[in-house]
């Protein structure tokens, strides 16, 4: 049975456009991967003794989207 799997081909040249390389996306995904974990952080710990910021301005600015990912903080 053949495959029927079809390549998109580009309107101007009618070839197939090149693969992303790895090493071009790694960088991008590193930097994504740190960023989400320090949200999570803000989001999920930034209270109480594990506190880096001292007052409640932090907890104020995440205070829902702590209760909607389903952290307590109460």
């Amino acid at each position: 049975m053949a495959s029927s799997i079809a390549t998109p081909l580009s309107p101007a040249t009618g070839e197939a456009p090149a693969p992303i390389p790895v090493r071009a996306v790694l960088p991008w995904a590193a930097f994504f991967g740190i960023l989400m974990l320090v949200l999570i952080y803000f989001v999920g710990a930034e209270q109480g003794a594990t506190s880096l910021i001292s007052g409640e301005n932090v907890h104020e600015w995440v205070h829902d989207g702590r209760h909607l990912l389903g952290f307590p903080c109460h």
